[in-house]
């Protein structure tokens, strides 16, 4: 599967720190989002676990989804930052090692990264369906990916 990673940009917004007090804060937050029945402030989400491109460590992450047909639009926007989040950078050096969880059921998914007209179409959905995509979008000068999540059937 190849994947083309889009570069980081030049301007945008900060990023939020990564830190021991941030990773058990956001481990108490996915248990409330699990609570919630997968849902924080009207977004639907997937626990997506990738594998480090450095590290090859399993590493897990909280984002938001948007159901497409068979499958779910993610954005690799990090609020705006100018660069990737990490998570995104993961699955460029590891397309065929992603897993996402959610309603209670954990699975490999298939990685297409979107580009040109399916792109847009797909951040058109994506910012309808949860708009502050669109004030992402304005914060920074990268290209935010957008990347379409199937399940994979082996």
């Amino acid at each position: 599967m190849s994947f083309h990673k889009i570069p980081n940009g030049t301007r945008g917004g900060r990023p939020m720190p990564s830190n021991p007090l941030t990773h058990l804060m956001m481990r108490g937050m996915q248990r409330l989002h699990r609570w919630q029945g997968d849902r924080f402030q009207g977004m639907d989400l997937l626990y997506l676990t990738t594998i480090g491109a450095q590290s090859g460590q399993e590493r897990h992450v909280t984002i938001s989804r948007v159901a497409d047909g068979d499958g779910w639009l993610v954005a690799a926007s990090y609020a705006g930052a100018v660069k990737n989040p990490a998570w995104y950078n993961n699955v460029a050096a590891h397309p065929d090692r992603v897993w996402v969880e959610f309603g209670g059921e954990k699975f490999r998914v298939n990685v297409e990264q979107l580009e040109g007209e399916a792109r847009e179409r797909a951040w058109q959905k994506m910012g309808t369906a949860v708009p502050r995509y669109f004030g992402y979008e304005q914060k920074t000068d990268r290209t935010i990916p957008v990347l379409r999540l199937t399940r994979a059937t082996q």
